[in-house]
């Protein structure tokens, strides 16, 4: 019912708090998806978990910026988040929350997402179980492969497909 790598979402949003995960796999979903646009349900959800990533390392700028974007988009398809299986009740008062907190540079907090299908809420609490997480656990703030792993990762794909590009963009000029 609901696409995988929304599941997989959820469960790193809302389990081990990986924000950066969260942002590869629905990037990489999105991206395969028949939705591409900019303003996709799915680039509403990307651009969420990159503001919790920003306010998580006191980016706090970044973190409104990009809550502000994802905001504007889930307002687009107001219906679209209760098809997503959450409580649009809850759901839109948490993100204006978030937004206040980013903007007055409150600490983070750890999140939940509000799900209303129970049959979603199941699937994502047994598949932290199969990862070793626990569903609504608090973030690790020492954890520095988390909350620095922007940093960590290794780059060598993205720089060659850079270089690539520009060598295009030079040999088209």
């Amino acid at each position: 019912m609901y696409p995988a790598q929304y599941i997989e979402f959820l469960v790193h949003f809302n389990g081990d708090r990986d924000y950066f995960e969260c942002h590869e796999i629905l990037e990489e979903y999105w991206k395969e998806s028949n939705d591409r646009g900019k303003d996709s349900i799915w680039v509403g959800f990307i651009l969420l978990a990159v503001s919790r990533y920003h306010h998580r390392r006191r980016n706090f700028n970044g973190a409104k910026r990009t809550l502000e974007k994802a905001i504007k988009i889930f307002s687009l398809y107001n219906r679209e988040p209760i098809l997503l299986g959450l409580d649009t009740d809850l759901f839109f008062p948490l993100l204006s929350k978030l937004l206040v907190q980013a903007d007055k540079e409150e600490s983070y907090q750890s999140i939940t997402l509000p799900i209303s299908d129970p049959a979603l809420l199941e699937a994502c609490i047994k598949e932290c179980q199969n990862k070793g997480f626990t569903w609504g656990q608090d973030s690790n703030l020492d954890d520095e492969s988390i909350i620095h792993r922007h940093k960590l990762r290794d780059r060598a794909d993205v720089i060659e497909e850079r270089i690539k590009a520009l060598r295009h963009k030079k040999g088209n000029e």
